[in-house]
Order: C-alpha cells, then sequence, then structure tokens
C-alpha cells in the first residue's frame, strides 16, 4: 500500500513514486527517495529499491518499518531456494512468494522485476497479496502522476538508455505533483549478467540534458 493508508500519523511512510518496466534485454526499476511522516519530510535519502538477489530486485511503498522487513525476509528466502535448487528463483516465484507473505498483514504495494531464462518480467504486488504481470508498472502516492508518463514515452524494445530516460521523465512528473515524493532518484537495471546500479552523476547529468532539475 502506498501514503493513503490511514495509519498513525506517527508512522514514517515512503510516500512514493516507484516503478518498474520491462525492456528489450532485461528491466529497469526505480524510485523516488522521500519519506514522509504525516506533512513532515522525515527524510529525503531513503532507499526504496533494492536487489534481492543477483537477478531479482524490489521496490518498496508504504510503511518503512514493514518494507524493511520485507526486503531482509525476500533476501533469506530468496538465498536458501538457490542454496537448495542450485539455481536462481524464477522472478514469478519471488513475486508469488511475496503475495503470500503480504498477506500475513504488511502494509506495503511493492514491485518486484528481475531476469530468468525466460526473459524480463516486472510484476506489482498489493495489499491483500495480489500479483500482476505487465509490461510496466508503478506504485505509491505519485503513481497515477508517473502513469501518465509512462503511457506516453514506454516501448516494449527500448534500450536500457532509453528507459533510463523514461523513468526519470516518470519520476520528475510525479515529484512535480505529489508532495509524498521527490529529492534523489535511484535506477537499477537487472538483466542476464546480474543486476546494476546506474550511477548518480550520470542521473543527475542526464536529468540536465533533458531539461529537469535535480532535485527538483
Amino acid at each position: 500500500m502506498s501514503a493513503y493508508i490511514a495509519e498513525s500519523g506517527n508512522a514514517v511512510k515512503t510516500g512514493t513514486t516507484t516503478l518498474g518496466m520491462k525492456i528489450k534485454d532485461g528491466v529497469v526499476l526505480a524510485t523516488d527517495q522521500r519519506a514522509t511522516m504525516g506533512n513532515l519530510i522525515a527524510n529525503s535519502h531513503v532507499q526504496k529499491v533494492y536487489p534481492i538477489a543477483d537477478n531479482l530486485g524490489m521496490t518498496i511503498s508504504g510503511l518503512v518499518g514493514d518494507a524493511q522487513l520485507m526486503v531482509r525476509y525476500m533476501k533469506s528466502q530468496i538465498a536458501i531456494y538457490t542454496m537448495q535448487k542450485g539455481a536462481p528463483m524464477s522472478v514469478e516465484t519471488a513475486a508469488t512468494l511475496m503475495g503470500s507473505i503480504i498477506r500475513q498483514g504488511f502494509y506495503l504495494g511493492p514491485l518486484l522485476a528481475g531476469y530468468d531464462k525466460t526473459g524480463g518480467h516486472v510484476f506489482s504486488v498489493d495489499g491483500a497479496g495480489g500479483v500482476i504481470e505487465d509490461n510496466y508498472s508503478a506504485s505509491g502516492s505519485g503513481s497515477i502522476t508517473a502513469y501518465g508518463a509512462l503511457e506516453t514515452l514506454y516501448k516494449p524494445e527500448m534500450s536500457k538508455e532509453q528507459a533510463i530516460d523514461v523513468a526519470i521523465s516518470a519520476l520528475n512528473a510525479a515529484r512535480r505533483r505529489d508532495n509524498y515524493s521527490g529529492d534523489g532518484m535511484l535506477i537499477l537495471f537487472i538483466g542476464p549478467n546480474g543486476y546494476e546500479w546506474i550511477d548518480q552523476e550520470a542521473i543527475k547529468v542526464r536529468c540536465e540534458e533533458l531539461g529537469f532539475k535535480y532535485p527538483n
């Protein structure tokens, strides 16, 4: 779930805009970095996208404590599975596992994406544990605005570089219209050779080239 959760005003939430895209040679996950507590900006440097295996990554939106616990649990379960099976966990299996965990009472709306022997995949997982695959998805309080950019700019066979531009544009649109999204940007690429963080300086330079200020 996103910043719309009507929990205690003292709970730290990611608010958030997170997005995932299936592209030509893998997937891209991207997020802003703002955390809120009611109307207060609690932190401007929150990590909301995580590699959870060499071939898998997830974004977080919702309550920060639940999100951090979910990341730790997914990492441990995937590591155990990999040791037992002698092979990486598939993206669909990881998404199904996450959906089962969320049904136990986590206030989250994550995205899970990755690359396996069948290619790249992007899944959204809702607060009731529902798992849906799509070419692209967004979550969090800024997702509606981000979807506008994704609908306009997304192409199924985009290169990594083109996908980075789309991610920057979608996050910029969300940050300009959603109070709970903002500050930095994190972008993670996952492909056949594992995961790769997009360099922060490269993101800043590309923002300027696209005509956006960083941070907004």
